[in-house]
């Protein structure tokens, strides 16, 4: 059983597929503790919704028709019995899976076990005002793939830096797809912006969370 803190269909606020209908399942739990973390929420168990099975989750996502799945949290990737759901998505080559990681659980095990197409990763890096840095698994950085992505949130011209420096270091954009993602109230993206101008950071892109422009920032279930 999964401990759910909520699930809804919506536009997928950001990521490859940013604009377009999925369905969303948010677990509750998560092994680290961001400071700029937007869903706290998801932390506790007092903020559990439901319990529910992985039939019940593929049932649930199956009726809505929306080809497009994401699992977040929380952390997806911590979760006991996720690897049953996963055997139950990747079997359906009608669905396109997005999995929300926040990057301190090696995915190479992951992708060596689901090897069809239809589940990719989207993969944080913890940046220094996160507090979580150490946390991260460096080994994600040298197994994403072209169906992957990338995420760097960034709060402060620190982040900015270190963003930058792996995704050099790595060369990050010739392995999977690259975000910037602005931490709301901490950063202007303007600055992202002009930052991205000075040093030449073609193939990456500027995220925005549309769901946050749709609706009030602090919605849930959107």
């Amino acid at each position: 059983m999964f401990n759910v803190i909520e699930k809804f269909l919506s536009i997928d606020g950001e990521g490859p597929t940013s604009g377009e209908l999925a369905t969303f399942v948010r677990f509750q739990g998560c092994n680290l503790r961001c400071s700029w973390c937007d869903t706290t929420y998801s932390w506790d168990k007092e903020n559990i919704y439901e319990r529910l099975n992985s039939k019940d989750i593929y049932n649930y996502i199956k009726e809505n028709k929306a080809k497009n799945v994401t699992l977040t949290g929380g952390e997806p990737l911590v979760q006991d019995n996720i690897d049953e759901l996963l055997e139950l998505l990747n079997s359906d080559n009608n669905l396109k899976v997005h999995i929300e990681t926040n990057g301190s659980v090696d995915i190479e095990p992951f992708k060596k076990r689901y090897i069809e197409n239809n589940i990719s990763y989207i993969v944080d890096f913890k940046l220094p005002s996160s507090h979580m840095t150490e946390k991260m698994n460096l080994n994600n950085l040298e197994v994403v793939g072209l169906d992957d992505v990338y995420k760097f949130v960034v709060g402060s011209r620190e982040d900015l830096q270190m963003a930058y420096d792996i995704i050099r270091r790595y060369d990050l954009t010739s392995k999977c797809l690259v975000y910037l993602s602005p931490v709301s109230g901490n950063i202007d993206m303007q600055e992202i912006v002009e930052f991205m101008k000075d040093k030449n950071l073609n193939n990456v892109k500027l995220q925005i969370q549309l769901h946050k422009i749709i609706w009030d920032k602090n919605a849930r279930g959107v």
